[in-house]
């Protein structure tokens, strides 16, 4: 049965910054790439490490890309991944090359993600072929004029009862969050930072300060 639950996940490679969340069972898993990877110092080479600290610490859910020129790099890649945890979800683009690929290892059962979808009619086709999941980026979207909360919203609509599911990318702010939720998008990773702002407010805090103070008084 699918899960249709809010389930948040760390947009990340920055072990230090994926921890406290995954210590406080904050988010469901992690989602990373090999850009992420980069901005954190760490390579492809460092998926394995990476994903068995996360899985270690309670991960229900770790996402790592594949890649390659050719259909024959990326499947070898993806199934490199997927060896490596039962709790593994392999990232593939969403191009032509992707989609066969990504056909192929969901028709074997495996978890799949299509990276980079950015069209209803590319949802479609990831529906039709039996992709779990598929990542457009919101962000991106809107800086290029490609789309907004409502193309996700289509999208999973196109997807129907199939079982494919928008897991919302570059989400760039807690109000973002909410509103794709509303929307009826429910995986949703971030950047640790955004998951953290999404915890927090100043008036939580100020009365948190109203507490302490009073239940130190003896």
């Amino acid at each position: 049965m699918i899960d249709r639950s809010v389930r948040l996940f760390a947009d990340s490679a920055d072990a230090d910054a994926v921890r406290p969340l995954l210590e406080g069972s904050l988010v469901h898993g992690v989602s990373t790439n090999p850009t992420l990877l980069e901005r954190a110092g760490r390579t492809t080479d460092d998926i394995a490490v990476l994903a068995k600290e996360w899985t270690d610490l309670g991960a229900r859910e770790v996402f790592a890309q594949s890649w390659g020129e050719s259909e024959g790099d990326i499947e070898r890649r993806a199934h490199r991944i997927l060896e490596l945890d039962a709790r593994m979800v392999v990232k593939i683009a969403a191009t032509r090359a992707g989609f066969a690929v990504g056909s192929r290892l969901a028709r074997a059962g495996h978890p799949v993600l299509l990276t980079a979808v950015y069209t209803p009619g590319q949802a479609l086709a990831a529906a039709s072929s039996g992709i779990r999941y598929i990542a457009p980026y919101l962000g991106r979207m809107r800086d290029t004029g490609l789309g907004d909360i409502e193309t996700l919203a289509h999208m999973q609509s196109v997807c129907g009862s199939s079982g494919t599911e928008v897991f919302a990318a570059s989400v760039r702010t807690p109000d973002d969050i909410v509103q794709l939720v509303d929307a009826g998008i429910t995986a949703i990773t971030a950047n640790p930072t955004v998951l953290w702002e999404l915890l927090a407010h100043p008036a939580t805090e100020a009365s948190a300060s109203d507490f302490n103070a009073a239940g130190s008084i003896v």
